[in-house]
C-alpha cells in the first residue's frame, strides 16, 4: 500500500481524501469567519489579485476547483458576464453547499459539481480558465491533479493556482509561532475544533514549496509558470499557460 502525509502524518494514501472531508465537513460552516481572522482579511486581497491576474473577457469558460464557499466563482461570474460561463466545484459536499446558498443569496445560478479534481468529469480542452485556491495541498495526487487541469484546458489557457507557500526567512519563526499557537485557538474559538486548523498549519509545511510546485506544472503540461509571492511568500500565486 502506498503512502501519503495528512498534515504531519504518515496515513495510507487511501484514507486522505476522508480525512480532509471530515476537516472541511467540521469547518464549513465557520469557514469564511475563520478565513478573515485567520488571515486577518488578508485572503480578499490575494483573491483578488488571482481575479486581477485572471483578466479575464466576456464569454470566456471558467473551472473553479475547490471553489469552495465561492469567492472566486462570484467574481469570476462578474468577469465573464451573461455570455461565459463558472463552474464552482468542490469535492467535499459541505463546503459546496455553502457556496451554493451564497451565490444563490445573491442572485447567481452558477453550474456547482461535485467532482474529484484528480479525475475531472470535463471533455479535453473545455476551458479558457482554471483554477483553484488554497485546495491543491488537500489533495493526494497532485501530479494527476495538475495533468488533470491541464487536460480541460484549452491550447494556451492558463491554471491559476493561489496556495500557502514557503514564507520569507526573516519571518519563519513569528509565522510558525503564530500558525501552531493562535491558529488551533482560534479554530476552537470560532469553530469549535482545534484540530482541524492544527491540519491546516501542517498541511502548509507539507505542500511544495514556490520552485517545486512550479516544477510539477510544467511536468504537468504548463510551458510557461510564473510565480507571484504575496505577503512575503505566505502565499504564492502559480499562473501557468498549457503549451
Amino acid at each position: 500500500m502506498s503512502s501519503t502525509h495528512f498534515g504531519f502524518q504518515t496515513v495510507d494514501e487511501t484514507e486522505k481524501a476522508s480525512r480532509v472531508r471530515g476537516v472541511f465537513d467540521s469547518v464549513a460552516s465557520r469557514y469564511d469567519v475563520m478565513n478573515d481572522l485567520m488571515s486577518m482579511g488578508m485572503h480578499r486581497a490575494w483573491k483578488k489579485y488571482t481575479v486581477a491576474v485572471a483578466n479575464l473577457k466576456p464569454g470566456q469558460r471558467v473551472l473553479d476547483i475547490a471553489g469552495g464557499t465561492g469567492d472566486l466563482s462570484r467574481a469570476f461570474a462578474r468577469e465573464v458576464g451573461e455570455t461565459g460561463m463558472v463552474v464552482h466545484t468542490d469535492i467535499n459536499e459541505a463546503m459546496l453547499r455553502q457556496g451554493r446558498n451564497r451565490l444563490l443569496d445573491e442572485g447567481l445560478v452558477l453550474p456547482t459539481n461535485l467532482c474529484d479534481a484528480e479525475k475531472l468529469p470535463y471533455k479535453n480542452e473545455s476551458f479558457d480558465l482554471v483554477s483553484v485556491a488554497f485546495g491543491l495541498r488537500n489533495m493526494t495526487h497532485k501530479d494527476q491533479a495538475l495533468a488533470e487541469m491541464c487536460r480541460v484546458l484549452k491550447p494556451g489557457g492558463r491554471l491559476l493556482v493561489l496556495e500557502f507557500s514557503k514564507v520569507a526567512k526573516p519571518l519563519a519563526k513569528p509565522y510558525d509561532w503564530y500558525s501552531f499557537n493562535i491558529l488551533p485557538k482560534l479554530g476552537q474559538m470560532i469553530a469549535g475544533d482545534a484540530e482541524s486548523y492544527r491540519y491546516l498549519a501542517e498541511s502548509i509545511r507539507m505542500h511544495p514549496d514556490q520552485q517545486a510546485l512550479k516544477a510539477l506544472m510544467k511536468t504537468a503540461g504548463f510551458g510557461h509558470v510564473d510565480v507571484h509571492n504575496l505577503s512575503a511568500g505566505i502565499v504564492a500565486l502559480h499562473a501557468g499557460i498549457k503549451c
